[in-house]
């Protein structure tokens, strides 16, 4: 009998023991039947340990029910057929449009619906999940802009007014930590898309869901955000203080991965300060945790980080500290790891990559690199943030290369493109 994989993840994922499921199970059958469930640890354990791969009836139903999606993709073999392939879509437009029409629409609902009339479930739970991870692919896609922004917003508002009409205290900490997490989104987007007074105002707001929740991961996410922003702004100090406040929160002490990134933040702040070696020593802390860290469910939105980002961010360290070789070896490193999917870092790494090449005179190959980020992001506007980026390699580009002939045709194919909002 082979274990069911998917299941076990989708209860890692929500929190939820054997013994919740099983009270979750015989809530939803007592809805269905009007009559009490009788599920209990062990019903749950013969469909973890693969002793029932076909739940029928009403187990079934049930099932669908509390996990808020057809039993196929509970891990089961589902008796219906599977639907015919989607045609295939743009990366952004469909995507969005679905996601921001479901939120906006759920949180309209939300609003609407008299306290009592149905109570809210981990169905509901599942379900803003489910929408938060299409924004997350978006964003990693695309990057931030206004209608990310305004998506993660709806989400978090639906999350807000469902927690109202929560089955349980459990249920309502999830939604506010959903809530916390969508908010936490929209400040990434006005990050990403350099609209700083934005992001704050919705930081504050996500760190205090993430209070409200108890939900030590949103906290994390929020000082993640934090640092960022502050490092944006020219704020070091400030940004090592919300780095180290991301070191100490329970995620970071239980999971290295987490720490990891809590590290590499903290060190990207010190080599902005100019602290040399405590960015070193930082960085040497992010590598050690990472080592450590192994494979298990997460959230979506850390799916970034891992060997990878980091050496992108390490990168950012050695630019920081002048080192433009080391840099450039890192950048290197970063994108042979980076996933294809993962479009606006990898178009952002190859900018400091041509940035690290420039630095070191070679002016015709930093054009040609260059080159590579505006063909990643073909189609779709450059966030912000990848705009102050390509207008830094414009700046350096003509002070230590004014009259290069690569120079005036890196700068007539592209000036428009990149300085355009």
């Amino acid at each position: 009998m082979a274990e069911n994989a998917v299941l076990r993840a989708r209860m890692a994922d929500l929190g939820l023991t054997q013994d919740e499921l099983a009270g979750q199970l015989n809530a939803a059958l007592h809805s269905i039947t009007g009559r009490p469930g009788n599920m209990s640890a062990r019903s749950v354990r013969n469909l973890l340990n693969g002793q029932t791969t076909r739940p029928i009836g009403r187990t079934r139903v049930a099932l669908e029910r509390v996990f808020g999606c057809p039993l196929a993709d509970l891990g089961f073999a589902s008796p219906a057929p599977p639907a015919p392939p989607a045609p295939p879509s743009s990366p952004e437009d469909p995507v969005l449009r679905r996601t921001f029409c479901s939120l906006t629409a759920g949180a309209a609902a939300a609003a609407v619906v008299p306290s009592g009339r149905r109570s809210v479930s981990t169905a509901d739970v599942i379900r803003l999940r489910d929408g938060m991870a299409a924004l997350t692919a978006l964003d990693q896609t695309r990057g931030g802009h206004g209608s990310l922004e305004r998506a993660a917003l709806a989400g978090a508002a639906e999350a807000i007014a469902l927690q109202q009409r929560a089955a349980s205290q459990t249920v309502r900490q999830r939604l506010f930590s959903l809530a916390s997490h969508y908010t936490a989104s929209a400040a990434w987007s006005c990050i990403d898309a350099r609209q700083g007074d934005r992001a704050q105002a919705h930081l504050d707001q996500a760190l205090r869901l993430a209070g409200m929740a108890q939900d030590p991961m949103a906290q994390l996410r929020v000082w993640n955000c934090t640092a960022m922003l502050a490092h944006q702004r020219g704020q070091f100090s400030e940004g090592i203080a919300a780095s180290q406040a991301a070191q100490a929160t329970t995620t970071a002490r239980r999971d290295p991965l987490f720490a990891s990134l809590a590290h590499a933040r903290t060190a990207i702040g010190y080599a902005s300060r100019g602290d040399r070696q405590p960015a070193l020593r930082s960085l040497g802390h992010a590598q050690d945790a990472l080592a450590r860290a192994e494979e298990r469910p997460r959230p979506p939105w850390i799916g970034f980080y891992g060997s990878a980002e980091l050496a992108a961010l390490t990168a950012i360290v050695h630019d920081l500290r002048g080192e433009p070789a080391h840099a450039e070896a890192a950048s290197h490193r970063a994108l042979a790891a980076l996933p294809v999917a993962l479009r606006r870092n990898r178009a952002m790494t190859t900018v400091r990559l041509a940035h690290a090449q420039l630095r070191q005179g070679d002016v015709e190959q930093a054009c040609a690199t260059s080159s590579g980020a505006f063909a990643l992001m073909a189609g779709d506007p450059i966030p912000g943030r990848m705009r102050t980026q390509i207008g830094d390699f414009h700046r350096d580009l003509f002070t230590l290369a004014p009259t290069d002939r690569a120079a005036r045709e890196w700068a007539d194919r592209y000036r428009t493109e990149w300085s355009t909002p």
